[in-house]
């Protein structure tokens, strides 16, 4: 049977680092928590990959998780996640608190733990969480995570997880792979689409009903072959 991992899991708050802030005096973090005023905050990771961060209809933070390991680091401390993600020299820290009583927030936080080390590691501070048999440890308030404490063995992968390939194939391995003659599994960048599932039935029948789509289709074969051949 297979395991369909979950994609939604409720906030209790969700937060974005400001640099300066905190030599002004004032506080580094801009929190934004579950009201009713405001709505439910929510994380969602779609199956395009895309992991988005939304209060009620507003969306508050996101970005794709394809080739994730090139620009994202991700820490576990309690149930609480702290990102970190670096794109051309620069580098912004986003952090979420898991909802619920001090029990659920560590199972929904493991759960999204699980979803996202589909897509890269996840270290996690103070070892391992307990296991759900396990009485929950005392309540204490939310943690404030530094970038400093993100540091550490972000390579660090759960060793019974399947490796997953990250970077590039050549177009001659694509091709083969393509057409039958090599089977190959393809690493995450390559499993998405932009098209959504609703999407992509409507766009199918259009290339159907266009009278050139099978020459096409013959067409793009041979020109895969003669790839092979070069």
């Amino acid at each position: 049977m297979t395991t369909v991992h979950k994609s939604i899991w409720r906030l209790k708050r969700f937060g974005r680092f400001l640099p300066g802030t905190k030599e002004d005096g004032g506080n580094p973090w801009k929190m934004f928590e579950h009201s009713e005023s405001a709505g439910e905050l929510v994380l969602t990771i779609v199956e395009s990959g895309h992991m988005l961060v939304s209060q009620g209809h507003d969306l508050l933070d996101g970005f794709s998780l394809l080739d994730a390991p090139s620009f994202l680091k991700v820490q576990q401390k309690s149930d609480t996640l702290l990102f970190r993600l670096t794109v051309k020299g620069e580098s912004r820290l986003i952090r979420m608190q898991f909802s619920g009583s001090r029990a659920e927030a560590l199972e929904e936080c493991g759960s999204a733990v699980l979803r996202l080390k589909e897509y890269l590691p996840v270290t996690t501070q103070g070892g391992p969480l307990p296991p759900r048999s396990c009485p929950p440890t005392p309540n204490q308030p939310p943690t404030k995570t530094t970038a400093q404490d993100q540091q550490g063995s972000a390579g660090e992968a759960m060793a019974t997880e399947p490796e997953v390939v990250q970077g590039s194939l050549s177009i001659k391995r694509l091709t083969q792979h393509f057409l039958g003659e090599h089977g190959l599994s393809l690493p995450l960048v390559y499993r998405h689409s932009d098209l959504f599932r609703g999407e992509l039935e409507p766009f199918l029948r259009l290339c159907l009903l266009d009278p050139s789509f099978p020459a096409l289709v013959e067409e793009m074969e041979g020109e895969l072959k003669r790839v092979l051949q070069d």
